[in-house]
């Protein structure tokens, strides 16, 4: 289901917002996320360091990113978004909340459960093996995985 619902993600932000959708959640990471290093985006994404420098750079040469080096950081990059990163995240991911909660509207789940039940399940994600890769492994005895 998070396959589908990001590559319609995708489909809508480069027709309408002319952003893919990997880009898109880059930018909402750090404005919305607090991702406000290079590190921590690459975390949060998944990805390596160097694909996360590839896109941050991309990003910074389309305008909608700033990294700029923390004084005696060395190579460390404080990330913020510039007006239009910032108006582009606000402006599309309100487009795609409104979407994604008509959809669960139309199939008859209410929104605010569903964010009430994401939020419990990502807290339990996060309280299990310190959000590692392990978060889908047979739970202990006595959990609710």
């Amino acid at each position: 289901m998070t396959a589908r619902l990001d590559r319609a993600a995708d489909v809508f932000l480069r027709a309408h917002a002319g952003v893919s959708y990997p880009r898109f959640l880059a930018l909402y990471m750090v404005g919305a996320e607090g991702a406000d290093t290079q590190r921590t985006l690459a975390q949060r994404l998944g990805i390596s360091d160097p694909s996360v420098s590839r896109l941050v750079r991309i990003l910074a040469e389309d305008g909608w990113l700033i990294a700029a080096s923390e004084p005696g950081g060395g190579h460390r990059n404080h990330l913020r978004l510039t007006a239009a990163g910032d108006q582009l995240v606000q402006r599309w991911g309100g487009e795609l909340e409104e979407r994604f909660a008509a959809l669960l509207e139309g199939a008859g789940v209410p929104y605010r459960a569903y964010q009430a039940h994401t939020h419990r399940l990502l807290r339990t994600l996060e309280s299990r093996a310190g959000g590692s890769e392990e978060e889908l492994s047979p739970a202990a005895p006595g959990s609710d995985l």
